[in-house]
Parts: structure tokens; sequence; C-alpha cells
């Protein structure tokens, strides 16, 4: 019985793992849709029906080009970052909350939190291991970057924690029955957006790849399989990002179609972000996570527990 119910989780993991994958390849393409058509050009449209085998293609062209490495790099560590990035990003959709409760589980929140954590130290590997000092400077403000942001971002998972007494983001879905958490939370939903953005290392926080001014950031040294890697993990982050905010703030169940169609929605606008806005000036990164996003944070945090003891209070004494 146990050996059949490994076996079954597997499968899942396995066809998981393979669906993130394939969204992952056609979300690129639709960034590279969509951004030509913001940019009033084309996008990719000569493989194939409307350039829809063209992320097969360039990920066959990623792979095949010759691998090259620093001869001063660290070799162990310069190899397995990009692997160990692309498996914590893969590792986190096991938190994602499927109904039939095959993957699910009650510390949902916290396991997320801890594989947020853990990318920073793949980045800064990454940066550290080639020897250079512009993949070096590049992981340096990524780091810095991602740990700012992940102090608000913490704060406001914690506030949800209070508000729904549990751990486990299925509960999600049955607090929002009747209103969505949106329309409770607005101004939060653009602070979350915001984060989001930055820990995904996306337009206009995309400071870890300062093209301008570090020669593409920490990734600088890495062409081929490596290069690709890290591109996989980056995408795949944006689409779980995309389907925490749809859970957070939208919810419907997996079973929904419509939970798709939102979730497409969440991706389109990280790619519309891209498109129009530009990057952020370096200095003021910290003066908007520390001295906005933290304090704003903290005080809807204040305001959810009193929200919560207040309730508490008139239930009690009405009954």
């Amino acid at each position: 019985m146990f050996l059949f119910e490994d076996i079954l989780s597997f499968m899942m993991i396995l066809l998981l793992v393979i669906c993130v994958l394939v969204s992952v390849a056609f979300l690129t393409l639709l960034e590279r849709k969509v951004l030509g058509y913001i940019q009033i050009r084309k996008g990719p449209n000569k493989v194939g029906l409307v350039g829809l085998p063209q992320p097969f293609c360039d990920a066959i062209k990623l792979f095949v080009k010759e691998q090259t490495y620093p001869l001063m790099s660290n070799y162990i560590s310069y190899c397995f970052s990009p692997i160990f990035s692309l498996f914590l990003s893969l590792l986190i959709w096991l938190s994602m909350p499927v109904l039939i409760k095959m993957l699910s589980f009650n510390l949902g929140i916290l396991f997320f939190l801890c594989c947020t954590s853990l990318g920073v130290y793949t980045v800064m590997v990454a940066g550290w291991s080639s020897n250079s000092n512009y993949a070096l400077l590049g992981a340096l403000r990524a780091v810095a970057q991602t740990v700012s942001y992940e102090v608000s971002l913490a704060l406001i998972l914690l506030s949800f924690v209070f508000l729904i007494n549990n751990y486990n983001f299925l509960s999600f879905f049955y607090y929002q029955k009747f209103i969505w958490f949106f329309f409770i939370m607005l101004p939060l939903v653009l602070v979350w957006l915001s984060i989001s953005m930055a820990e995904t290392n996306r337009t206009p926080f995309d400071f870890a790849e300062g093209e301008s001014e570090l020669v593409s950031g920490f990734n600088v040294e890495y062409s081929s399989s490596g290069f690709a890697l890290i591109f996989m993990s980056e995408y795949s982050s944006i689409l779980f990002m995309s389907m925490l905010f749809v859970v957070m703030f939208l919810g419907s169940d997996m079973l929904n179609i419509m939970f798709y169609g939102k979730l497409i929605f969440i991706g389109f606008l990280f790619i519309w972000v891209r498109g129009t806005l530009p990057r952020f000036r370096y200095d003021k990164l910290m003066y908007l996570a520390w001295k906005n996003f933290l304090p704003f944070s903290l005080n809807y945090l204040f305001f959810i527990i009193g929200l919560k003891f207040l309730l508490i209070f008139i239930l009690y004494n009405l009954f």
C-alpha cells in the first residue's frame, strides 16, 4: 500500500515538474510576442504555426552550444549553482495548493519562505564562484535587493497567517468563497505585486542584470546550459509568484478554468511592466524597500492583528 502511494506521489511530482517546464517555455514565447507588439514589431512567427515551436528551438540551441568555463573559476560551485537554482524554483511548486491533497501540506507558507530564502545563496554563489568582478558586483546587488524585499514579503504573509489562522495555502480558497482578498486588502495588492517583481529580478527591479553598467550581472560568465538553467529558474519563479498572487488575492480553486485565466493575466502583467517601465535608479531601491514597503506592511500587520482582537472581543460580548 505504501509503495503504491509513494509511486503515485512520485508520478504526481514528475507530472508537475514537466508541466512547469513546458509552461516556462511558452511563457518565454508569450513574452517575446507581447514585447514585440508593445514595441510595434513582430514577435517570433517564422518557426511552425505562428512561432509555436520557437521555445523548443531556443532550448535545443542553448543546450547544444559549446560550454565555456572561466579559467580561474571555482569549478564545482560554478557548475552546481545554476542546477541548484532550478531545483529550488521547482521544489517551491510543491507548496502549490491542490484540492486532491496529494501534494498539499499544512505548512505551505513556511515552506515557501524557506525556499525563497535559500534562493539568495544560489545567486550569491553563482556570482562569487566565477571569480569575475562584474559577476560579483551583480550578485551582491541581487542579494541586497532580495534580502531587503523579503522582509516586507514575510510581514505580508504573516498578516495573512493572522487573518486565516493557518499556514496552508488551501485555506485561501475557503476564506475567499464570498469576497476576494483583493478588495479587502487593496493597497497591499500593489505592494505584493512590486515585491514579487523584486523577488524574481524583473523590471523595474532587474539590477542583477543591469547590462549598461554590469555587463549582464551575476550570470555574465555563464553560457550554454548554465545560462539556460538560470533563465528557466527565473521564469519558473515568475509563474509561481503569479500563481501565488491568484491564490492569495483572486481566490478560486485549481479545478476552475478561471484560475488559469487569472494566472495568465498576472503573468502578462509581469511582461507588460517590462515593456513599459524603465529600470529604477539603484540608490532609490533601498529607499523603496526600507522607507516605504516595510513601514506599510508592518502597519498592515498591526491593523490585521487589532482587527482580529476587536472581532473576538465583539463576538465574546455578544455570545
